[in-house]
């Protein structure tokens, strides 16, 4: 089930192709209207989802980076494990570590992630997001739904 790594490189490509255009493109903090309820809003994240631990000083860099290395690891080895027919998954594993390979490219080498998507309602806003957060997002989407029964292969009955 290698051959899914494709998708992994696929939202690696788009996650850094989107965050460099933004960089280039806009300054911090800047936000440009799009859709009622959608702006793009050019933010640093030195922390992880919900901008959780950003305030913690500097260490969560490396613990943040270190998971996302740990995680990407097991991720393959699973990846390398699966059977032909457990594609719903493959492609649910593949988007997580193409997200936290994302993702840990910008600790690495900014020492923080870049978020620009914003969706909001009135004055309340979503965290800024990415597109690495979106591939994450999917992936965990899509492994609850194979939890669940969607893509495995029908029984006959007794």
């Amino acid at each position: 089930m290698m051959k899914w790594l494709w998708l992994s490189f696929l939202a690696v490509i788009l996650d850094q192709g989107t965050k460099l255009a933004v960089d280039g493109t806009m300054q911090l903090y800047q936000s440009i209207r799009i859709l009622p309820y959608f702006n793009l809003t050019y933010v640093h994240n030195t922390g992880a989802a919900f901008s959780f631990l950003s305030q913690a000083g500097g260490w969560q860099r490396w613990f943040f980076a270190g998971l996302a290395i740990a995680i990407s690891i097991v991720i393959t080895f699973w990846l390398a494990r699966l059977q032909k027919h457990e594609v719903l998954l493959a492609a649910a594993l593949s988007l997580i570590l193409g997200g936290a390979v994302g993702n840990l490219i910008d600790r690495l080498v900014y020492g923080y992630v870049i978020d620009f998507l914003d969706v909001y309602y009135r004055g309340w806003h979503w965290p800024a997001f990415n597109i690495a957060d979106s591939a994450i997002t999917l992936g965990v989407a899509l492994m609850l739904a194979e939890s669940f029964g969607l893509g495995k292969p029908k029984k006959d009955p007794p």
